[in-house]
């Protein structure tokens, strides 16, 4: 009776082991993504479905949004650290730096960020060397070009809005790059503060009261949900405004110069899916991109009483009619 009973014991405790085993080998990963935005890229998800991760089924993706606030991303990255998340996917250098102030051990992937090493973010893009690794949006050469192409489509600029974020380090950094430049195209640069999705109204007003001939929004994809809202007020201000993100010309803004954001957010699935698979964070490059994109709106400029010389026509990888 006692080696029935021991057998009966020992076949339970291998077999609640063995169920132990298989729970903790289904362990479902946690992804937290951090953003100014009010969603997560719908591009980042699709990249998580091409390598066969699909939410509620072997993967969850837990989205903590600041709605434009950017002083809240610091709890909000306290909040995922708290969800115990296996990794922290960043929307923009200022969530970037709210997930690494919050956890130095739970890896973070940069969807977008402007300057990942300027910000301190990585110690070089080769070897990122701690947590954070991801994409960057920008080489340098970037905004200067954007600006160039703006002052060619619209030769009558002498006054710029630069509308960008005090709060941004990459912005700012921008802002000062555009005003060395700005004489050499007979330009001058002022700054228009955007402080959220709320500020955008006063914003484009404070620019037309400033009595600029053109504006440059900066590419930060936190910006792109409120696409609509800010071509609509480029719009009724006449005003010719270039973006980072060809979301903004396809919502009826007047051109961009930039990457295509939602291949960033798709190569970020791709970084989770490495680290999720044993790769190390400061083993991962940060990636740059290589390929810049000239969209232009020609309704938009109609609408706003400009012609677009043929010369940008022509350079134009995609023309709107």
């Amino acid at each position: 009776m006692d080696k029935v009973k021991f057998w009966l014991v020992a076949t339970f405790l291998v077999g609640a082991i063995a169920i132990a085993e298989a729970q903790q080998a289904k362990k479902i990963p946690r992804i937290g993504f951090l953003s100014a935005a009010p969603s997560i890229d719908p591009a980042f998800l699709e990249g998580l479905h091409n390598l066969g991760y699909f939410e509620g089924k072997n993967i969850v993706v837990e989205l903590r949004s600041a709605q434009g606030k950017l002083e809240l991303l610091a709890d909000l990255a306290v909040e995922l650290v708290d969800f115990k998340a296996d990794i922290i996917v960043t929307q923009g250098t200022p969530a970037a730096q709210a997930a690494k102030k919050a956890t130095s051990t739970i890896p973070i992937v940069m969807a977008t960020s402007g300057d990942p090493v300027g910000a301190g973010l990585v110690a070089s893009l080769a070897r990122p060397g701690g947590n954070v690794t991801g994409l960057s949006l920008l080489n340098d050469a970037v905004v200067p070009k954007q600006l160039e192409l703006l002052k060619e489509a619209v030769p009558k600029i002498s006054r710029l809005a630069w509308m960008a974020s005090p709060a941004i380090l990459p912005e700012m950094m921008r802002f000062k790059e555009l005003q060395s430049m700005g004489p050499s195209l007979n330009v001058t640069v002022e700054l228009v503060e955007i402080r959220g999705p709320e500020t955008f109204e006063s914003a484009f007003a404070a620019a037309v009261r400033d009595r600029v001939h053109a504006a440059m929004v900066p590419p930060n994809s936190s910006y792109i949900p409120y696409r609509q809202q800010i071509v609509t007020l480029a719009a009724k201000h006449r005003l010719p405004v270039a973006y980072g993100f060809k979301d903004f010309p396809e919502a009826g803004g007047f051109m961009s110069y930039g990457v295509n954001v939602a291949e960033l957010f798709r190569r970020a699935a791709v970084y989770v899916d490495k680290i999720l698979k044993g790769a190390k964070t400061a083993d991962l490059p940060v990636e740059q991109p290589m390929k810049f994109e000239l969209v232009v709106n020609l309704k938009a400029a109609k609408q706003i009483g400009l012609t677009i010389p043929p010369n940008v026509l022509a350079r134009a990888d995609r023309v709107i009619k």
